[in-house]
């Protein structure tokens, strides 16, 4: 924590030092009080970072609980209680909103982020808007059927049950047979001790007879009794379940029942998923690890930059490009592979194409305008993705100016029921990563990152965005993705000041010029509205 406190004081510090030269040098009085203003309020506002191990390893916590099985809850309706607003407001509603921030004074948003929010069905023309929402609506009550499954059902074991059971963990292979473990009767004196088991995916059997049990049993039901508790609970532990409905991913509810006591627990039905490993070889080798993969477009001078920077570092790693300019020319050398594209398919579509092409264990995603220094450090990001359970790490780009950047965003969503859900962007990251102070774990990265292959191919990237995307991979991994940023791994950026200069461009940043930035496209809030089940979304930058 002190740590953090001390890096905290340096960001700070580093900025009024920053202030400093600027009046030294250029004299602007009001832009360096904004500075040495915003560091202040920067400080002021800014708590300690908490540090979490993200080690690939079952928090001992979890295991116990685990092991310990259903915890039992009292709930008394006398006992009196005071709502915590600010806990009940995070709380998730069936109706989310996104609102933005409302000043009557404009602020620098470096300095202050202002939340701005958007409603996502404006990205379609009036006249097409119900049209689209009711298609929208058809298809995402298909993705609830086809993603949606009994575990996804709250089940609860209530208290002073006599029966015993399985509450998690309970697997079988498709069309193969498991012993439920577990189930057992403890109840009362009774004359008669009776329990029913009912699926709906599979049926039970005994591998053994127990004397003094009566048992009768059907396609998916079996009743068991006896005059003996011991009896019965005996034979209740060489039950069998076997699945007789295939599916490649499903879940089977088992209801288990006695008399005036009704419990249910699931089997998970699944294929054990095949890992997918990658041999890195005897010895530690970066070549054999990492590959690198671009994506380019007619900027075939800063390419052979790129190429140039790598190879005085990384002379054997890979680099993987994908090119889709109308003419394209030739980029060998050696452990180099050019895969030619059709005119204009575009950015996404480029990093599907280059990543579909990698053989090794991670492949590092960099900009063809990128330069590699002493500070781009393949082996860290190496190092954090080996020891932690991320997926994903992004470095930092460093401009010709001087700054550096890590772009790092923490994503969420809201449920919002039939208009869909509200998603919601914010600059920050959640906390620091135990063993890697310079490391923290967030949700969105800069567009220089180094992932887990069979990962990133997972989530992919949509090819109908074309020429402007990056979070929106982001976005498409939530919930599946788990990232990390280390801004001591470091790229620079090749300068852009003198192709930004109409006497300054050559013929080539001219073409460049002409389909990267070309007018704003809606494509990013119609994906959003209609693949992605969003109305709205909020941003601070």
């Amino acid at each position: 924590m002190f740590s953090m406190i001390m890096a905290r004081k340096g960001y700070c510090l580093a900025i009024f030092l920053r202030a400093i030269m600027c009046v030294q040098r250029k004299k602007v009085l009001l832009a360096c009080v904004s500075l040495i203003f915003g560091a202040f309020i920067h400080y002021l506002m800014s708590s300690p970072s908490s540090v979490v191990n993200v080690q690939q390893r079952l928090d001992s916590s979890i295991e116990k609980l685990l092991q310990s099985g259903a915890q039992h809850l009292e709930t008394d309706l006398d006992v009196p209680f005071h709502p915590m607003h600010i806990t009940a407001g995070a709380l998730a509603r069936n109706g989310c909103v996104c609102e933005g921030d409302t000043h009557s004074i404009n602020v620098p948003n470096l300095l202050f982020p202002q939340v701005s929010a958007q409603e996502l069905q404006f990205a379609f023309e009036a006249s097409k808007r119900e049209g689209v929402k009711q298609r929208r609506l058809v298809e995402y009550s298909k993705f609830q059927k086809r993603s949606q499954s009994a575990a996804n059902l709250l089940i609860v074991a209530e208290a002073n049950s006599p029966l015993q059971y399985p509450t998690q963990g309970l697997e079988v292979r498709p069309m193969k047979s498991i012993l439920i473990p577990g189930l057992a009767l403890k109840d009362t004196s009774r004359s008669l001790y009776s329990v029913s088991l009912t699926a709906s995916m599979g049926r039970f059997a005994v591998v053994t007879m127990v004397d003094e049990v009566r048992m009768s049993e059907g396609e998916m039901h079996m009743n068991l009794s006896s005059s003996l508790q011991s009896a019965l609970n005996r034979q209740l532990q060489f039950i069998t379940y076997t699945n007789t409905i295939f599916h490649p991913d499903a879940t089977d509810i088992v209801h288990f029942d006695t008399d005036g006591f009704q419990a249910a627990f699931t089997i998970k039905i699944h294929h054990k998923v095949p890992p997918k490993l990658y041999d890195p070889g005897p010895e530690y080798n970066i070549s054999a690890l990492v590959t690198i993969a671009t994506k380019t477009f007619l900027r075939y001078d800063k390419l052979q930059d790129l190429i140039d920077s790598v190879r005085q570092f990384y002379p054997t790693v890979t680099i993987i490009i994908a090119d889709d300019s109308e003419q394209p020319k030739p980029v060998t050398g050696p452990y180099i592979e050019h895969y030619i594209m059709p005119f204009r398919k575009g950015w996404f579509a480029g990093r599907n194409l280059a990543i579909s092409q990698v053989t090794t264990k991670y492949v590092l995603w960099v900009d063809d305008d990128f330069i590699f220094s002493s500070n781009t450090r393949l082996e860290k990001m190496v190092e954090v993705l080996e020891r932690t359970t991320l997926d994903l790490v992004g470095g930092a780009v460093r401009e010709v100016t001087g700054y550096t950047a890590t772009y790092r965003h923490t994503i969420s969503t809201d449920e919002g029921g039939e208009e869909g859900d509200c998603l919601h962007i914010r600059r920050g990251f959640y906390h620091i990563i135990e063993g890697f102070p310079n490391c923290v774990v967030t949700d969105a990265v800069i567009n220089f990152f180094m992932a887990r292959t069979d990962k990133l191919r997972q989530v992919g990237f949509d090819p109908r965005l074309a020429r402007a995307a990056h979070l929106e991979f982001f976005i498409d991994g939530l919930g599946s993705l788990h990232v990390g940023s280390c801004d001591d791994v470091i790229v620079n950026h090749a300068s852009k000041i003198k192709a930004m200069l109409p006497w300054g461009q050559s013929k080539t940043d001219e073409a460049y010029s002409k389909f990267r930035y070309q007018a704003a496209s809606n494509i990013q809030n119609t994906l959003f509205y209609f693949k992605n089940h969003f109305k709205c979304k909020t941003s601070n930058g």
